[in-house]
């Protein structure tokens, strides 16, 4: 091959790289110069700097913030209302079922985070304890026959 050759107007000759920073100015040289149009000034003579405006008194400014509002009256305050009671099942075999569905996985919680040994006898007693109950709560569910067009979604 005799001398240098001039490489094929690809890709890589529009790509700019970092290292080139002759052409991202000229780039960047031409759209500013294209942006809007330009202000007209006067022949020299500078413009007159705007006239303050007056400053006005901020009507939400707190004059000391650690003071505390006392402004807001007692009454007006919120009080949430109180708490509906805890749910009581309607009967014990409910109440079992339900300690079994809650209890029993926490009890295996806790008895595998402190690696306390128990009898396997007692950890198969907590699986039937959660199966069972949730099988008897399942089984107690109302059967109410449901409209086939009814895809469950009212409220």
């Amino acid at each position: 091959m005799e001398g240098t050759s001039k490489p094929p107007c690809g890709y890589r000759e529009r790509v700019t790289t970092p290292g080139d920073e002759g052409r991202t100015e000229l780039a960047w040289r031409e759209i500013v110069e294209h942006y809007g149009e330009r202000p007209v000034l006067r022949d020299g003579v500078p413009a007159p700097a705007p006239e303050p405006e007056p400053v006005a008194e901020d009507p939400y400014e707190v004059d000391d913030p650690d003071e505390p509002d006392d402004e807001i009256p007692v009454v007006e305050r919120f009080h949430p209302p109180a708490a509906p009671p805890f749910p009581v099942p309607r009967t014990w075999q409910r109440g079992v079922a339900w300690s079994g569905i809650l209890v029993a996985p926490a009890l295996a919680l806790v008895i595998a985070l402190f690696s306390i040994h128990v009898h396997p006898l007692f950890g198969w007693a907590l699986v039937v304890w959660f199966v069972g109950g949730f099988l008897y709560l399942v089984r107690e569910m109302p059967r109410t026959p449901r409209d086939p067009w009814d895809d469950g979604s009212r409220i």
